[in-house]
């Protein structure tokens, strides 16, 4: 039984570092030979799990093999587009100038019932409102809605807005980010002082707490923590 945990241990580890090294991609936005990789290594995985009978290391070198294979045509599909292009097909324009590409759709076997689908997926329930749509090579649906659908924006009114960063969130789940106090130039006094304000002093009873671009400090307490307050 220790045996079994130990090789268990040992290639969930090695499957869980090659899945890292092999990017950051979900399972539904995977290029094909990506996907294939994918399932492949799985399988290696569990055959030498299972079967005690076979070496350790003839799954393991399969595994790191198939990571080679797979950062090797990463870099060349980087390198070259005609690489990439066979690797991992084009992209197909199922719609252009609001009219659905019958050939281009057959060519994909896209059927209509998957349009829409993706349509919908894409907050678009009027096929009218479509100007173009481009069917991803990983299968995503890119729409492009007509000038008149589109929502009305500040450039279009010709507002001047101010800039919006990415907010620093500073407590996460009780724990002081401290690495983000420090982008933000505050002290850890600091934000006790802001919590205080919020009825709080200890972090702890926070669950989020983020600074905005402007200085906007938002704070949610945790729900224990509000329930234990007067």
């Amino acid at each position: 039984m220790l045996i079994t945990l130990a090789r268990t241990l040992i290639l969930y580890t090695l499957v869980m570092i090659t899945m890292r090294l092999m990017g950051k991609r979900q399972i539904a936005q995977l290029e094909p030979f990506e996907l294939v990789i994918t399932i492949m290594i799985a399988d290696l995985a569990v055959i030498p799990m299972q079967d005690r009978d076979i070496p350790l290391i003839n799954g393991i070198i399969a595994i790191l093999t198939l990571l080679f294979v797979q950062v090797t045509f990463s870099v060349l599909s980087l390198k070259s587009l005609w690489f990439r292009t066979v690797l991992d097909g084009r992209y197909s324009v199922i719609i252009a100038n609001g009219v659905i590409q019958e050939a281009e759709m057959r060519k994909a076997r896209y059927n209509l019932h998957e349009l829409l689908e993706q349509l919908r997926l894409n907050s678009v329930f009027d096929l009218s409102d479509v100007e173009f749509a481009v069917l991803e090579t990983s299968g995503d649906l890119s729409v492009m809605l007509k000038s008149q659908a589109r929502p009305v924006t500040p450039k279009d009114l010709d507002l001047d807005t101010k800039y919006e960063g990415l907010p620093l969130f500073l407590i996460l789940d009780g724990k002081v980010m401290r690495t983000e106090l420090e982008k933000a130039r505050l002290t850890e006094g600091w934000l006790r002082t802001e919590l205080e304000k919020h009825g709080t002093k200890d972090p702890a009873d926070i669950l989020i707490a983020s600074l905005s671009t402007d200085g906007e400090l938002y704070i949610q307490r945790k729900e224990r923590s509000r329930r234990k307050k007067p």
